[in-house]
């Protein structure tokens, strides 16, 4: 890799998420170890050792604090215990779409989640192996005209504000990327798609998928202080990284309060929809 510019830890742990996402690194895998990594993306030892804390709190890796390579996670079942956003959603969404019509709806603070686990069942639409009717996404985020409750500075001087710039940046892109994604099996496979986003004018202290009806999967974002690089500015701000909150699922037919969390959520979420909140149009 090109090492004129240097990688953050976020980038670093992308590129070994997608790796193993496709199935180049497999459950139970060794990684190389920490001096082959940094010398593979020509950082330094300590922003792979964040990058792999990050995995490892996705619940991705495991014995990452022992003297050998961490090791690739073994997934647990769908249906035990609750696991980090970035491990149980896609096992989920790809249930979801065995369904003939698909329906998606999503509160969250950006897509950046939802759009890395919606490669499994799209995967699987383009090898034939899913073929759905219908696919039909409604998400919720946040207006870019709110003052965010976070992510924000930790000492916020003057009107000028990196870091939401920075969101509104990622909120927009990622939006973008997820967008297009399912619109390519609308051109490919002619499947009908529907994306369509609407505006909150609050920022949602949860996050949550309602799948077909028929399940509700919630997750809490938990705030911390962290630093990140962005445009060449050393950003200090609490934010919530939303790929390791636990998600909880709650199915219709389960039970009976399982039943009523389900239909209370999507009630929920149909209220905003069609009260408070406003079009959102990318640009």
């Amino acid at each position: 890799m090109n090492g004129s510019s240097r990688l953050s830890p976020q980038q670093i742990a992308d590129t070994l998420r997608e790796r193993i996402r496709v199935g180049d690194l497999k459950a139970g895998d060794r990684l190389p170890t920490q001096a082959e990594l940094a010398q593979e993306f020509g950082v330094e030892r300590g922003t792979v050792r964040q990058a792999l804390r990050a995995l490892n709190n996705e619940g991705l890796l495991t014995h990452v604090s022992k003297g050998s390579p961490p090791r690739i996670a073994v997934p647990g079942p769908a249906d035990g215990e609750p696991q980090p956003t970035m491990v149980a959603l896609a096992p989920r969404l790809t249930a979801a779409f065995s369904a003939r019509r698909v329906r998606v709806d999503v509160v969250c603070h950006t897509s950046e989640t939802l759009m890395v686990a919606l490669g499994e069942p799209l995967r699987l639409i383009h090898e034939g192996r899913l073929r759905p009717q219908s696919i039909d996404f409604r998400l919720l985020l946040p207006s870019r005209d709110i003052d965010l409750a976070f992510p924000v500075l930790v000492d916020r001087e003057g009107d000028d504000d990196p870091v939401h710039q920075r969101w509104l940046s990622m909120r927009n892109a990622q939006a973008q990327v997820l967008q297009h994604n399912l619109y390519a099996v609308r051109s490919t496979h002619h499947i009908d798609v529907r994306v369509t986003f609407r505006a909150l004018p609050f920022t949602p202290p949860v996050k949550l998928y309602l799948l077909n009806g028929d399940e509700a999967l919630i997750g809490y974002y938990l705030l911390t202080r962290r630093e990140e690089e962005w445009e060449s500015r050393t950003l200090e701000m609490y934010d919530a990284l939303g790929s390791t909150s636990l998600l909880f699922s709650f199915v219709e037919r389960a039970g009976a309060r399982d039943a009523a969390f389900v239909t209370e959520s999507q009630k929920w979420f149909d209220a905003l929809w069609e009260t408070i909140t406003t079009d959102l149009t990318l640009p």
